[in-house]
């Protein structure tokens, strides 16, 4: 691996945690699929640099999908892990997003909540009465941002984290996400990722308890780059 372009991606790190700035198409820890993950990045990250023969620990606090760019927290020990799995539970990790649509929402701020219902089969996540059985509740706040030519950045912050939550809640609002078929986009990004990025967390550290706040700068492609500079 490339530690100096992987060291550009870590937005922070010390002896407990590592945060690092997911790229669209990464998959943040090993699948069906086979691909190398993210999280093998990091344990190879940790093995070359800390001169580590054998297996070295590193472990996923929370997920972002494949298509999806942004900060994701991994910890270098179980005590760390166990300790911001705990806070993640407690909705003690506040996670905001940047979302690129194309259509400007009605009214411009508000909060949004529904009842969601996973596919698996067709990794696919619905609205569906509070009734249904299975269903899940979910609640995001969003805000514009700005405007550019034909595309809206959306402020998005989690209240709960379901599967694909953003991109179905935005999607019944008539707010598909650019690039993101599976929930009513017009048209695919060239480079398969979708207009969604985790740009904030904000948390208390595992060791010590001070509190931390991390940006993930966005990706210098399309649609991003239609907002550089705001």
């Amino acid at each position: 691996m490339d530690i100096d372009q992987f060291r550009k991606r870590i937005l922070f790190e010390d002896n407990h945690l590592i945060v690092v700035n997911k790229l669209a198409g990464e998959i943040v820890q090993g699948d069906k699929t086979g691909d190398e993950s993210l999280l093998d990045t990091v344990k190879d990250y940790i093995k070359l640099t800390c001169n580590k023969s054998g297996n070295v620990f590193a472990g996923l606090v929370h997920r972002i999908d494949r298509p999806v760019s942004g900060a994701v927290i991994y910890t270098r020990t179980g005590k760390a892990l166990s300790r911001m799995t705990e806070q993640l539970k407690q909705q003690k990790i506040i996670k905001s997003y940047w979302a690129v649509v194309a259509s400007i929402p009605d009214p411009e701020e508000a909060e949004l909540e529904h009842f969601l219902l996973r596919n698996e089969k067709r990794n696919k996540t619905f609205i569906v009465e509070k009734q249904v059985q299975g269903a899940k509740q979910a609640r995001l706040d969003y805000r514009l941002l700005y405007s550019a030519d034909r595309y809206h950045l959306l402020y998005v912050r989690i209240h709960t984290g379901r599967h694909h939550q953003i991109r179905a809640q935005l999607s019944a609002i008539g707010c598909p996400i650019a690039g993101d078929l599976k929930y009513g986009a017009k048209r695919s990004n060239s480079d398969g990722s979708i207009g969604l990025h985790a740009r904030s967390l904000e948390f208390d550290h595992p060791v010590g308890g001070s509190r931390i706040l991390i940006e993930a700068p966005t990706p210098h492609v399309f649609p991003w780059n239609l907002f550089e500079g705001q």
